[in-house]
């Protein structure tokens, strides 16, 4: 259940403001179809963070629980530093509408997610977590909790939040995560 919850919170706070957030802003004002939208997000999201996170499942395997621990510490910790960096938006990534709303939402937030700072979370997570299912089930609903209202309720949203504030308090959770692995947290979970 704290593999779930930790990787819900975390991934929930980075998506605020992130590029895949304001590309949710985007296919909503253009398309106007929240369903379609939605399940894009969806379908994208549980295929990029299953394979990051299947990815994060087998690195642990290359290494000892020592070593691990000091690379997903570091990671955390770097995670905490990059999340303070602003995101930019590619409008390239909203050109595919040729293909129909959900593909081009299928697309648009797979490729979005490539390398993205929810991605790269989603290997940590599961490398410290060992619970494949529970990340990825975590860090998509996540992405669902940050991207829906964008899609429902679009610009009311994008005035009311300060991404700054929401970055800063992910942040501080991720470098938690890091010093709390550095020093040993977890140590009886093989981290």
């Amino acid at each position: 259940m704290e593999a779930f919850l930790i990787s819900t919170g975390v991934v929930a706070l980075a998506e605020i403001g992130d590029k895949t957030q304001l590309l949710a802003f985007i296919l909503a004002a253009k398309f106007k179809k929240p369903v379609p939208i939605i399940l894009g997000i969806l379908a994208a999201t549980l295929v990029n963070h299953g394979f990051a996170g299947a990815l994060g499942e087998w690195i642990t395997s290359l290494a000892s629980p020592q070593v691990m621990r000091w690379i997903l510490g570091g990671s955390f910790i770097a995670m905490a530093l990059w999340i303070l960096v602003p995101d930019q938006f590619d409008e390239g990534d909203a050109k595919l509408a040729k293909y129909g709303v959900f593909v081009t939402t299928l697309i648009a937030f797979f490729l979005a997610e490539m390398g993205d700072k929810t991605q790269i979370a989603t290997i940590g997570l599961a490398a410290k977590y060992h619970n494949l299912i529970a990340v990825v089930a975590g860090t998509t609903f996540g992405m669902m909790i940050a991207n829906v209202p964008a899609v429902i309720f679009g610009e009311k949203i994008a005035n009311s939040i300060q991404p700054k504030i929401v970055h800063r308090i992910a942040a501080v959770i991720f470098f938690v995560l890091g010093v709390a692995t550095l020093l040993g947290a977890g140590a009886g979970l093989g981290v």
